[in-house]
């Protein structure tokens, strides 16, 4: 087929597409029988007809695109069935004693960032310091504070995880992840006259990611944006989803 392919566009270029027409059409008469293109195969070979000048209009139209199975819904699936099943864990972590759960909570947030692809590590021990763990997304990686109380966060644990970070790296990055919320004091003293490196989730913000709003990822990268633009080191998904 591959040989027939090279030979028709090297003598017969008016002949190209038509043939590619048919082969695809003959590929999808036989999906019965386990031969069926998916719609990011067409679409890597439309990629591919294209470095070589030509563009076939039947396999560009998005009915047709629509009509094809997608590998990527499947994962979209399988990352929903996962974070369902990750929203019932961290309901079940409130039924928890305190001593049990900030380590519990520690092990759902890295089972979380693996299931959404962040490849995180589990906490480690460095000279002086505990980091409660790591996680890369988008070729930056991000040191990680988690933190299960039933007090606001304070300006005080804040300023301790931001020398963490500026301790290492000039390009580190932080996440600073609890489950109740952050003082006032903390997000005024954060957002005036202060350069940061760090960011805040908490537990309203992971319910929101849980519920399919948005992905880990995207909420990361939406708070990090935020940050970048105004300094404030905190500002909820529920806002930001509004901005961006």
């Amino acid at each position: 087929m591959s040989k027939l392919l090279e030979m028709t566009l090297k003598y017969n270029r008016d002949k190209f597409c038509p043939l590619v027409l048919a082969i695809v059409e003959k590929t999808m008469a036989y999906s019965n029988r386990g031969n069926t293109l998916t719609k990011e195969e067409i679409e890597d070979l439309n990629k591919l007809i294209l470095k070589l000048n030509f563009k076939i209009p039947e396999l560009w139209s998005n009915k047709f695109l629509d009509l094809l199975p997608s590998t990527k819904k499947e994962k979209a699936e399988e990352v929903k069935l996962d974070l369902s099943v990750h929203k019932n864990i961290l309901y079940e972590l409130t039924k928890l004693n305190p001593n049990e759960r900030g380590f519990a909570f520690e092990k759902f947030l890295n089972n979380l960032f693996d299931a959404t692809k962040l490849t995180p590590r589990n906490s480690f021990r460095i000279v002086g310091e505990q980091i409660d763990g790591s996680f890369q997304l988008d070729s930056s990686t991000y040191l990680l504070e988690a933190k299960w109380q039933s007090e606001p966060i304070r300006e005080s644990e804040l300023l301790v995880f931001h020398g963490k970070v500026s301790g290492k790296a000039t390009w580190s990055r932080g996440l600073f992840l609890c489950y109740n919320t952050f003082s006032s004091e903390s997000l005024i003293a954060f957002s005036k006259g202060k350069t940061t490196n760090i960011i805040g989730m908490t537990s309203q913000d992971l319910f929101f990611v849980l519920e399919e709003n948005i992905s880990l990822p995207d909420a990361i990268r939406y708070k990090t944006r935020w940050a970048a633009e105004t300094g404030e080191f905190y500002k909820s998904i529920y806002e930001l989803i509004n901005i961006y």
